[in-house]
Formats: C-alpha cells, sequence, structure tokens
C-alpha cells in the first residue's frame, strides 16, 4: 500500500515511463511534499436535555447555587465565552427592542458586540442579584465559606472551575466551551440563521460558526422545501425512459 505523498511520484513516473509526461516534470512533482495535516478538536455537544439537566445541577436553595445557575444560564443562553462571564457587569443588561440584552460586550481580539439574553436566563440573573444583594458593577462575585458575597472581581478560571463542577454530575468531559459550542448547535437546529448567530457569538468569519455549528445532513428538512418555485408541470413535459 502506498502511503503518504508516495502515490504521487509513483503515478509520475508511470506517466513518464510511458511517454504521457516529460521526465524533468515527473522529477519535480516527486519533489513537491504534502501538505502538513494539523489535529482539529472535535469537542462535545450538549443535547437540549443533557443542557437542561445541567442548569438544574445547583442548588436553587443557596446563595451560591443560585450564582452558579445564572453562569450556567448565561453561558448556555447567551453563548459567551468564560471570559466574558467572568467580566460582565449589571449595567450591561439593558432592555433594547423590547426584549433583554447584554450590551458592548467586549469579547475576542477587542470586537464589541450585543447578545440577546432568554428570559429564562434574565430570570436566573434576577435571582442571584436578589440573593447576593447585587445594584451594580460586577454580576459575578466570590462567595465565601459563610455563604458572604464579596465585592471582589471574578475570574475566568472561576468560571471555568464552576462548569466543572456542575457538569461532572451531568457528563464529566464537559467543558465551559463545549457549552458556547452547544448553543450554536442547538441554535442552527431551531433554524437560527447562521450569520445571526455568528454575530451572537462574535466570530470574524462565519466559517468558524460552521464549525461550532457542525451542521449534519437533514432530508426531513432540506433547502429545496423552502424554495417555494412549485408549478404545474403538463405530463407530456416529465421525461420518459
Amino acid at each position: 500500500m502506498v502511503r503518504g505523498g508516495a502515490w504521487k511520484s509513483r503515478l509520475a513516473q508511470e506517466a513518464a515511463d510511458n511517454g504521457l509526461l516529460e521526465a524533468s516534470l515527473a522529477s519535480s512533482i516527486s519533489k513537491v511534499r504534502g501538505l502538513r495535516r494539523h489535529g482539529v478538536r472535535i469537542g462535545r455537544w450538549l443535547t437540549a436535555a443533557v443542557a437542561r439537566e445541567l442548569l438544574g445541577t445547583p442548588d436553587s436553595g443557596s446563595v451560591r447555587g443560585k450564582r452558579d445557575r445564572a453562569i450556567l444560564a448565561v453561558l448556555l443562553g447567551c453563548g459567551l465565552r468564560r471570559s466574558e462571564v467572568a467580566a460582565v457587569s449589571v449595567e450591561q443588561f439593558r432592555l433594547v427592542e423590547d426584549r433583554w440584552v447584554i450590551a458592548d460586550l467586549v469579547g475576542k481580539h477587542g470586537r464589541i458586540r450585543t447578545v440577546a439574553v432568554p428570559f429564562w436566563a434574565k430570570a436566573a440573573v434576577d435571582n442571584w442579584c436578589l440573593a447576593g444583594s447585587i445594584l451594580a458593577g460586577r454580576l459575578f462575585r466570590p462567595i465565601t465559606k459563610r455563604a458572604e458575597v464579596t465585592g471582589q472581581g471574578f475570574s475566568a478560571q472561576a468560571v471555568y472551575d464552576i462548569v466543572l463542577e456542575h457538569a461532572r454530575k451531568v457528563d464529566p468531559g464537559v467543558r465551559p466551551h463545549d457549552l458556547r459550542r452547544s448553543v450554536a448547535r442547538l441554535a442552527h437546529e431551531g433554524h437560527a440563521p447562521i450569520e445571526q448567530l455568528s454575530l451572537t457569538l462574535g466570530h470574524a468569519s462565519i466559517a468558524t460558526t460552521e464549525r461550532y455549528v457542525a451542521a449534519k445532513q437533514d432530508f426531513r428538512v432540506a433547502p429545496c422545501d423552502v424554495l417555494d418555485l412549485d408549478i404545474s408541470i403538463p405530463d407530456r413535459a416529465v421525461p420518459r425512459h
């Protein structure tokens, strides 16, 4: 079995031997190296059922549980990066066109975007703010062992640790970025336009969003079904075999 780029050299040499290719050209082809292949991490995508189960893991009766549920809700409802979750402030939650959004979110490479917030995520945030007596400033904050909310800053690593703590009850392999990836796929499966998904996630290119979505071909709802080009075709126009 010929492996790697050896098949190119073999083919070029055979073509030269049969007079189909000049010897000098065949020699040049054999010297061309193949492209190096880089591994691509596939990652995980949560189903809607698993995502709901993850949202339900924090203890809703404790201050810490309310905070953790709000963090998971913002991750799964808005598709934010963990660094963005750590930095978001209360003032960024605003009403725009009769719906709640997180405005002026500074993402990767300093790109600024506004992200819509689902009502259930906003409810989780409100419950946390009420429990933690948070009226302004950073939304998410550390909690002491005595269940006291401090005014200190929150880190992306803290968000990472909180996700892992609750994810191990559902799927130990889940990481924070898998939640962001899952938002993309679940929204796409719900027929959200990919260009709107790209804006929500703050991607510089729709190609990046397409990798997040990892869409599978679905013949139940095919692109041709929405063309609305149906016309009556006479029987004589139908080709006969």
